[in-house]
């Protein structure tokens, strides 16, 4: 494999481990059991809150920001600038004590911007490092260690639950975090050498950016698809978010057994992730968005159903297998529609609709929640956004075998 190419996976591999503990798993127990107490879905309020603004913030920054970084040509400062805030903000929360809401709400907020701003400009090096027949293989083989990742940090982060010591998981993902990106800092393409205006750079960004808006706009094909990315990828960031405090919640799993559950969930999606790798070239990442979302449908559904704790299990490995398949594919799909030279531009949108979608979800999620008093109409809403998403994705043209797109770039 290409030193670039690994470098790009294994930075994949370090925010995994953000991703999996403080955005999915231990950190929003904590925080909403712990932090601000969850007895009568007052938490889940909180916690949606926290992720829908911090992901706002992100959805309105990245077009511009992404357009600043095709101009200036400085996309792994900007990429090194969010990474750093996100692991100071994650270490920082072992200063958190019962009752601290309000400083935990901007933490996470914080933190949250750094990953997923980050993520950005990390999407935008796919079509640096490969060439188009591979980015979907290459895209899924990301997601896939991206899950290794997870695993790996989830079960250090077990060794500290089993001995009391929940907080010092924290700083464990900021230095897991550090010391794995380092290599994406020295191999990934570098930064254009010599100065250029912020303030030029800002304003020609932007401009280039809404004018790439417009013209994805202008796109039906392309425009059906931000659309269905917007709703199914709704779906897809209130599971990773609430499945969790779900489970804690509503089948009182205990901190050992989340982890244990969301391990299981991780091996099943790098397996899931790694053997759809080659068919999202060979089949088309359209074919394979669609197969993910229809068993996402059946999950969904599935979940409001359910009394114990092995149901949710069993539930929860099948959806793991269409989770990093689904995220693959999608930006393999939307990688088709980028022409060479814009990829920031263009992942700056993709980040604006995706990132939007997790401001709505959790709020939904959270509302419903605190409303009824019970997280099961929460949940059955999502299925309803994966539908639609379903819906819309198949009657966009495009999304076909990348092996036939050989001469986008022609």
């Amino acid at each position: 494999m290409d030193k670039k190419v690994f470098s790009w996976c294994l930075f994949d591999f370090a925010n995994s481990s953000y991703s999996a503990v403080i955005a999915a798993v231990i950190f929003p127990v904590y925080y909403t059991n712990t932090i601000v107490g969850n007895a009568s879905n007052e938490g889940d309020l909180w916690w949606g809150r926290a992720i829908a603004l911090s992901m706002a913030f992100v959805a309105l920054s990245s077009p511009f920001l992404g357009g600043i970084a095709d101009y200036a040509k400085k996309r792994k400062r900007f990429l090194m600038i969010y990474t750093l805030l996100c692991i100071v903000m994650t270490a920082s929360l072992y200063l958190l004590k019962k009752g601290m809401i309000i400083e935990g709400f901007f933490m996470i907020i914080l933190a949250n911007i750094g990953l997923e701003g980050g993520l950005v400009f990390y999407n935008a090096f796919l079509n640096d490092i490969t060439d188009t027949a591979h980015q979907g293989r290459v895209s899924a083989w990301g997601y896939g260690i991206g899950y290794a990742g997870s695993i790996i940090s989830l079960l250090v982060g077990l060794l500290f639950v089993k001995t009391g010591h929940i907080d010092l998981i924290w700083p464990m993902v900021a230095v897991f975090f550090g010391i794995f990106s380092i290599p994406a800092f020295l191999f990934l393409p570098g930064d254009e050498k010599g100065h250029v205006n912020p303030c030029k750079a800002g304003i020609d960004g932007f401009r280039s950016t809404m004018t790439t808006f417009r013209r994805l706009l202008l796109n039906r094909e392309q425009r059906r698809f931000l659309l269905a990315y917007l709703i199914y990828e709704d779906g897809v960031n209130t599971v990773i978010v609430f499945s969790s405090i779900f489970a804690a919640t509503t089948l009182f799993f205990k901190p050992e057994e989340l982890i244990g559950i969301y391990l299981i969930i991780q091996a099943t999606a790098l397996a899931g992730a790694f053997v759809m790798a080659r068919f999202i070239d060979y089949w088309g990442p359209k074919k394979v968005v669609m197969l993910s979302l229809m068993l996402w449908i059946l999950t969904a559904t599935t979940v409001y159903f359910i009394q114990t704790k092995m149901q949710f299990m069993i539930i929860a490995s099948v959806a793991g297998l269409g989770l990093g398949t689904v995220q693959a594919a999608t930006r393999a799909f939307y990688a088709q529609f980028i022409p060479e030279g814009s990829e920031s531009e263009y992942f700056g949108v993709y980040s604006l609709v995706g990132k939007s979608s997790a401001v709505i979800g959790p709020l939904l999620f959270g509302f419903i929640s605190s409303t009824f008093r019970n997280q099961r109409p929460a949940v059955l809403s999502i299925s309803l956004l994966f539908l639609t998403g379903l819906v819309i994705v198949s009657m966009v043209k495009g999304g076909g075998p990348n092996v036939q797109q050989n001469t986008r770039k022609a």
